[in-house]
């Protein structure tokens, strides 16, 4: 069984091969393109807005297996989560930590790679 270590290195590898990003790309890019492949919209244009809520998407989703959010319903296209249990006061690199947790729990549960 592989350490988390080295499933993040999996996962970055998966991002660059499959979506040209950076070997070090900000944790921002994978949230985004998870968010995309939630939202099921492909490519577009989207506002700033938008964008925004693509991330949130992708938050909601990642940090719903740990309890914090469920999926609701969708509303014009965008899925909507209800916030199940507020959010631990973290300092950023825990934050940055616990959402590498969860992208790596989301790529083995949809068994990406």
């Amino acid at each position: 069984m592989i350490n988390d270590a080295e499933y993040w290195k999996k996962i970055q590898d998966f991002f660059i091969e499959n979506f040209d990003t950076e070997k070090d790309a900000p944790i921002e890019t994978y949230l985004f393109l998870i968010g995309l492949q939630e939202l099921g919209s492909g490519q577009q244009k989207y506002t700033k807005d938008d964008k925004l809520n693509i991330l949130h998407i992708a938050v909601c989703r990642l940090l719903e297996p740990f309890g914090y959010y469920k999926f609701s319903h969708y509303e014009d296209g965008w899925p909507h989560f209800d916030q199940l249990e507020g959010l631990p006061e973290l300092k950023p690199n825990e934050q940055t930590l616990l959402m590498k947790k969860a992208i790596i729990q989301y790529f083995q549960d949809e068994e990406l790679i």
